[in-house]
């Protein structure tokens, strides 16, 4: 592995309680690229025949033009490119990564690190394929580490990839059996990583109940600490949370009617200081409207002024959306070379 990336990782490990509150907001923010996603269900079906990639060399939106503007002109420096199980393998479980549509996902992949940012894989199946869970009657963990263990070695190289284990698991009946689910896929990850001789990558380790900021405390946390790295460390390992704006914190309304500071970020930034552990808030944000525009940006200042647990935020979603009917689109607009960003996102998004 690469010392000067285990450093920077290590880092990450030190106890939160001891790092100083950073003056200039978290590490890291940024936006969502979905299309490579599109088709999966939350019962973990993906339908691959209804993906549309958010690249213009593949017919659809032009996703890296979307990142090279928003590094570029508004500092983003992490995007997180959604994609499915099934995609990957072709609807094959447990097959090696095909490779006509690793390629055609990898060329997101690529256009990201082009911008400088660092690049979050996100696998989007809810802990589940085709309606069965992971672990639990669903795949084997076996499987799931397979696939990681594939990706980990074709990005073993690239030092700005983070690899998030999975989008939302939900619904799961024994937390116990989903954190030996994601310490298989971390144990493969770091596995690969070594025998490739490359680096060790930021690994992000959702909890259930939509990985909801709000429940990962009391419902997730305590099973998920024992999730450790090969050598008994939790170097690297960062929590992944979500928690959207709306009534009923589904993501689904363009009003906004809580910024979730006292429900949700500030418990569980007391329990990060005490157990000496980071998150990062993987899927937030709302409609381009006023409330939202109050809400999501107070939950933005809060995770700013306590970057001493939050790594950062990445808001949902930019990519293949349409702007025009998409409730919560963060889809930039171009007009001859000039881009126009949501009202959302020229409000709400930045460091500090």
């Amino acid at each position: 592995m690469k010392l000067v990336n285990i450093a920077y990782i290590a880092t990450l490990a030190v106890g939160a309680s001891a790092l100083p509150k950073r003056a200039a907001g978290v590490q890291y923010f940024g936006v969502n690229i979905a299309g490579f996603d599109f088709g999966c269900a939350t019962d973990g079906t993906c339908v691959t025949s209804k993906i549309y990639p958010p690249l213009s060399a593949l017919g659809g939106p032009d996703g890296a033009g979307q990142m090279s503007h928003f590094a570029t002109d508004l500092s983003m420096n992490i995007f997180r490119l959604p994609v499915g199980w099934q995609f990957l393998v072709n609807n094959q479980l447990g097959g090696t990564l095909d490779s006509n549509n690793l390629n055609q996902y990898d060329q997101l992949v690529k256009a990201c690190l082009a911008t400088g940012a660092t690049c979050v894989i996100d696998i989007h199946n809810y802990a589940r394929w085709n309606g069965q869970i992971i672990g639990q009657g669903g795949p084997t963990n076996d499987q799931f580490a397979n696939l990681w263990s594939q990706l980990a070695t074709k990005y073993a190289s690239e030092e700005k990839i983070m690899f998030g284990l999975m989008n939302e698991p939900h619904d799961v009946p024994d937390i116990t059996a989903w954190a030996e689910s994601a310490q298989a896929a971390v144990t493969a990850i770091r596995q690969a990583e070594t025998k490739a001789g490359g680096s060790a990558h930021t690994i992000l380790i959702p909890g259930n109940d939509w990985t909801s900021a709000a429940a990962f405390p009391t419902k997730s946390g305590p099973a998920l600490l024992d999730v450790v790295n090969p050598d008994n460390s939790t170097t690297g390992l960062v929590f992944d949370v979500h928690k959207y704006s709306d009534s009923d914190n589904s993501g689904t309304h363009t009003d906004c009617t809580t910024d979730n500071i006292s429900t949700a970020f500030a418990p569980l930034a007391d329990w990060l200081r005490t157990n000496k552990r980071l998150a990062i808030n993987t899927e937030m944000g709302g409609g381009n409207t006023p409330s939202c525009e109050k809400y999501v940006c107070d939950q933005i200042a809060y995770l700013n002024e306590n970057a001493d647990v939050y790594l950062g935020y990445v808001g949902w979603s930019a990519g293949a959306f349409d702007p025009q009917t998409y409730e919560l689109s963060e889809v930039p607009t171009k007009n001859g070379n000039t881009w126009t960003d949501s009202s959302l996102v020229q409000a709400c998004f930045k460091k500090a």
